[in-house]
């Protein structure tokens, strides 16, 4: 696929208010692997081929595991994730795909009890950021491959 516009170039003026959510995020509570966790898995979601790319690569450079990268859509099924990643990623599926206008009432009080009440509005936010920067992506078919670990906040 041939990229349309190249939106992080030609867009800066209006990409500019989200990188300020990156900044607010990287210095967030909710910890960096588990944001880029949750960069990763919504971005399976909505099959972002360069954030894909982007999430993988800054995660295997911070430690994380080809095989929780490569088992990542099977969470529920792999013993390997957390209790807060699970909470997490339960939240983070529920907030990209909503579904009958809410998050279920079971999802959020697992959040809840894994997140503060900051946390989880902090861990939504990153739900939110990184579904507009999928859209963006998607949109104008950002070509995935060239992004080098560590160079791009979400």
């Amino acid at each position: 696929m041939r990229q349309r516009i190249n939106a992080f170039e030609k867009g800066q003026g209006a990409l500019k208010a989200m990188y300020g959510l990156g900044i607010y995020l990287a210095k967030s509570s909710i910890e960096q692997p588990l944001l880029n966790l949750i960069y990763f898995r919504v971005s399976q979601i909505n099959g972002c081929a360069y954030c894909l790319d982007m999430h993988s690569k800054d995660l295997r450079a911070k430690g994380e595991t080809e095989q929780r990268l490569h088992v990542l859509n099977a969470w529920r099924e792999a013993s390997f994730y957390t209790g807060r990643e699970r909470a997490a990623l339960a939240w983070a599926e529920a907030v990209t795909s909503i579904k009958e206008g809410n998050v279920p009432d079971e999802i959020y009080r697992e959040a809840i009890n894994q997140f503060s009440e900051e946390e989880l509005i902090d861990l939504t936010l990153a739900v939110i950021t990184i579904n507009s920067y999928n859209r963006i992506n998607i949109a104008f078919r950002t070509t995935a491959g060239s992004y080098k670990a560590g160079e791009y906040a979400v």
